[in-house]
């Protein structure tokens, strides 16, 4: 089993570096996390994280791409709800990068 320290604390992970228990997430978690995505955290990908926080609090799933774009659009508008901006912000893979530093489950359709 994989594990991440923060703050003193031993944190579970999945195979694929995902939270075990939501409940461990905090900001710390989420930089831990980007740092070993070789990714620091901007003020443009914690505006997403928060988004996809919102997004499973009222849905109770990680949206894949498509709906992560949408959703995005719709709560900031088009210019921050795009593909292009998502990808380049989480390396080309927004779905699945955002669900694990937004300390949420992976989303159920990506690959």
């Amino acid at each position: 089993m994989k594990q991440l320290i923060v703050e003193g604390r031993t944190l579970a992970l999945d195979k694929e570096g995902y939270l075990e228990d939501l409940h461990d997430w905090s900001s710390a978690v989420a930089e831990a996390l980007a740092a070993e995505e070789d990714l620091v955290l901007t003020p443009d990908h914690w505006e997403i994280l928060e988004l996809l926080r919102a997004f499973y609090a009222e849905f109770q799933l990680s949206p894949a791409t498509r709906p992560l774009v949408k959703y995005t659009a719709l709560k900031l508008g088009a210019e921050k709800g795009n593909s292009l901006h998502l990808n380049r912000l989480f390396n080309g893979t927004p779905a699945k990068l955002a669900a694990k530093l937004a300390g949420l489950p992976k989303p159920t359709n990506c690959l």
